[in-house]
């Protein structure tokens, strides 16, 4: 457990986001841990959703169903399925981001919006239509973009025993490139971390952060 102690009243909306592999989940996992060690109430709350949308989704990036075999034309109907899912996911009044957080739990993503914009846009005519069907959602409190080598990525997916479709270097270089031009155009609160280092001493830098932005909200 971190050493320091995170406690805020406010309930706070925050998501990871990097290419595949970066170690999102590890860092969820470790900042839910956190949370509730301070007797805060916490949740890991995914994109995909855990939704019947979600699931659809998931299922498509793992090639069990095909919707188009054309590479562009997939894009674009996964980009309208992340935007249908990714409303769900906040909104819907059984588990929705919203209603969490009006529950008193802190909501922890690993990815949003963000990652829309990396992985379904090859061209900017793409972008600006992925950007439109996300602009009316809202920016989280704190947004962490775990940065790490494509060959590193790579190399960690090869323990993986099944690939999705987006798990390629060519894929992933564009990938990073977007995620590069997204985060310097975004005006939202940002942490950005070298994803290469010890899992503790990124955890510790999050709280580190997470402390600052309570300490100012005081």
């Amino acid at each position: 457990m971190s050493n320091q102690q995170l406690t805020t009243d406010k309930k706070l909306f925050i998501v990871f986001e990097g290419i595949d592999s970066s170690g999102k989940t590890t860092q969820a996992k470790l900042l839910k841990k956190h949370f509730l060690a301070t007797e805060q109430q916490a949740v890991i709350s995914p994109e995909p959703s855990n939704g019947i949308i979600g699931n659809l989704i998931r299922q498509a990036l793992k090639q069990r169903i095909v919707f188009n075999r054309d590479p562009k034309l997939f894009d674009e109907q996964m980009a309208y399925l992340f935007a249908a899912d990714r409303h769900d996911h906040l909104y819907n009044d059984i588990d929705g981001v919203f209603k969490l957080i009006a529950n008193n739990y802190h909501v922890i993503s690993t990815r949003y919006y963000f990652s829309s914009l990396a992985y379904n846009c090859e061209t900017v005519e793409k972008f600006e239509f992925v950007k439109r069907l996300n602009n009316r959602f809202p920016n989280p409190d704190l947004t962490i973009y775990l940065q790490i080598p494509i060959e590193v990525s790579l190399l960690r997916l090869q323990e993986r025993s099944v690939q999705e479709v987006y798990e390629t270097k060519a894929k992933l270089t564009k990938v990073s490139e977007q995620y590069q031009q997204i985060f310097a155009d975004y005006d939202g609160l940002i942490l950005n971390l070298d994803g290469t280092q010890d899992p503790q001493q990124i955890h510790q830098q999050i709280i580190n952060c997470l402390q600052t932005i309570v300490t100012k909200n005081k």
